[in-house]
């Protein structure tokens, strides 16, 4: 499914707000008060009808149907039910190597929408409601988004691209905690002035604060979403790559409909079956 001018238009509305909302403590006035646990409520009010916006704007470019909802809604269930198998323990969350799968084959715009959609049935269902939520929406979004815009499937395929989506997820896997600490980071006090954010420094040395703040704080975590995601891609990914084509190509979510015109459809007429049959 790919992105068409209405959806790609509302993918970079959702990605504009996204930026400014995970980078607005670095870049705006040290004394203006903002604070993602206070515009928090704010962002997931106005990134839900961008969600919405999205998936009507991908319906109206590439004729999803009622079955791309449908398997948009499996897919969600199936990440949620996921995400706490691995949860609290040294970052293994499953559920990340199949947003990198599901964003190879249903695309960018579908993946986008089925992250954001996950995340937020995930923490519903694990009782992680927070002013984090938001932000962990958008970057999931951004996580299976990434995999949609890999180079397609008649490039790629077989092993090479088992091994080119275990790469990208290793790599998004650490991009996912980078932007996540970005989101909390501002709010952390009491760490010492060699990680804590400083709102009256310049942005450069808060950047370098940041890079320690992952390094010291985050890295095995990371470490271990990433290599759980590049293990279950490799074993898996093969199988499941299969399957969700062959849904998606049972569904045919872009095939026309068409009705045979043809002669004899009066009350005692049977359609053939065949073109090789015999008569008699």
């Amino acid at each position: 499914m790919r992105i068409g001018p209405r959806a790609a238009a509302a993918l970079a509305l959702v990605t504009f707000i996204g930026i400014a909302a995970f980078g607005w403590p670095l870049l705006a006035d040290g004394q203006s008060g903002l604070a993602h646990s206070k515009d928090a409520p704010w962002l997931f009010a106005a990134l839900l009808p961008l969600l919405v916006a999205v998936v009507v704007a991908t319906i109206a470019d590439s004729g999803m149907d009622a079955k791309a909802v449908a398997m948009l809604g499996v897919l969600a269930a199936v990440g949620a039910a996921l995400r706490p198998l691995g949860a609290g323990t040294a970052g293994l969350e499953p559920m990340f190597f199949l947003m990198v799968l599901s964003g190879r084959v249903l695309g960018p715009g579908f993946g986008f929408v089925l992250g954001a959609v996950t995340m937020f049935a995930s923490a519903l269902l694990t009782g992680g409601v927070g002013p984090w939520m938001p932000f962990q929406m958008l970057s999931m979004g951004w996580f299976a988004l990434g995999a949609g815009l890999l180079p397609g499937p008649e490039r790629i395929r077989g092993r090479a691209e088992l091994v080119m989506l275990s790469a990208y997820g290793f790599a998004a896997a650490f991009a996912y905690g980078t932007v996540m600490n970005l989101q909390g980071w501002p709010l952390i006090a009491g760490l010492g002035s060699g990680v804590s954010f400083q709102a009256s420094d310049p942005l450069h040395e808060n950047l370098v604060r940041f890079l320690a703040y992952c390094l010291a704080t985050s890295m095995g975590w990371d470490l271990g979403r990433a290599v759980l995601t590049v293990v279950l891609t490799m074993l898996l990914g093969g199988t499941v790559l299969r399957a969700l084509r062959r849904a998606t190509r049972k569904a045919a979510f872009d095939a026309p409909v068409s009705f045979d015109s043809g002669g004899g459809s009066g009350p005692g007429h049977t359609p053939e079956r065949g073109t090789g049959g015999h008569s008699g």
